[in-house]
């Protein structure tokens, strides 16, 4: 699959179709893979893919890297399935068009972090990628879930005691740096400017001391409701290791069962938290 990957790379950039190809080449060891800008047809060699290319590498296509700059003016970027979901959030959100970039889909059977699958790679329906220019490799095809469920972990989080539920969650916040890697990795934080950012009006404590610690955890997994598509970067970048995507997988299982809707699948579909229903519930009005 990687020579595959290579000569159409090499196609790519050989007849001009593209200007960059963003993919995976060898990092400082065996196991590691770091992202590589291709911008010759004789680097194509670097090229990569195995079950250690864990980068979301569709982030880079949000406004807020700019990748879409004036000296590339059309990039090609290596996507898994679950990445070529966060490229479709992204065209959703108006980030950009299937006309500006190519998106090379590759086959996937799974990642494995520390030696373990995570729970994406136990659930993954699009191990084939969909909405997407070009796939490459071969997997068994699915078709996309319509209905989402939370990893068993997720869900007895959500059924303990709520003060249960609140130490948890102050334990882990308080171990927050604020250093804000969930916010480079995940594709979906796309804002130039962040909230946690803004001082005028200040909306988010900066400092990190209790208060900033859980408005901004708190905040941030609000902004990804409706959005999330769960490829669990956030986790994973986290120093401290906090759990972060315990708390979107109950949000994604939530916004499937009360709108019917799941992130990722049609880049036309509107989001359910900016459109309005007559059947949706309305029970939390009194």
């Amino acid at each position: 699959m990687e020579n595959k990957l290579r000569e159409l790379a090499k196609k790519l950039l050989t007849d001009g179709e593209v200007d960059v190809v963003l993919g995976y080449t060898k990092g400082y060891d065996e196991t590691a893979r770091r992202p590589v800008f291709i911008t010759s047809p004789d680097e194509v060699e670097r090229l990569v893919f195995d079950e250690h290319c864990h980068n979301n590498l569709s982030g880079y296509l949000n406004k807020r890297y700019k990748l879409l700059k004036a000296e590339w003016k059309k990039p090609a970027v290596v996507v898994k399935g679950c990445d070529a979901k966060s490229a479709v959030g992204l065209i959703q959100e108006s980030q950009f068009t299937m006309d500006d970039v190519v998106l090379i889909g590759v086959a996937c059977n799974g990642v494995t972090l520390d030696g373990e699958t995570p729970y994406k790679c136990e659930i993954c329906d699009v191990k084939l990628p969909i909405n997407v220019h070009h796939v490459v490799g071969e997997a068994e095809k699915a078709e996309p879930r319509t209905a989402y469920e939370a990893s068993e972990e997720a869900k007895a989080m959500a059924a303990k005691p709520r003060e249960e539920r609140f130490a948890f969650w102050k334990a882990e916040f308080e171990k927050c740096v604020r250093c804000y890697a969930c916010r480079a990795v995940c594709p979906l934080c796309s804002c130039e400017v962040c909230i946690a950012d803004s001082n005028q009006p200040q909306w988010v404590a900066t400092s990190a001391h209790e208060i900033g610690k859980w408005s901004w955890n708190l905040v941030r997994a609000f902004h990804l409701v409706g959005r999330c598509i769960g490829c669990g970067e956030c986790a994973r970048a986290c120093p401290e290791d906090i759990p972060l995507d315990l708390i979107n997988q109950h949000l994604r299982q939530v916004v499937s069962e009360r709108f019917d809707y799941v992130a990722g699948l049609d880049p036309e579909a509107k989001a359910p938290l900016i459109t309005y229903k007559e059947e949706d519930a309305e029970e939390f009005i009194r």
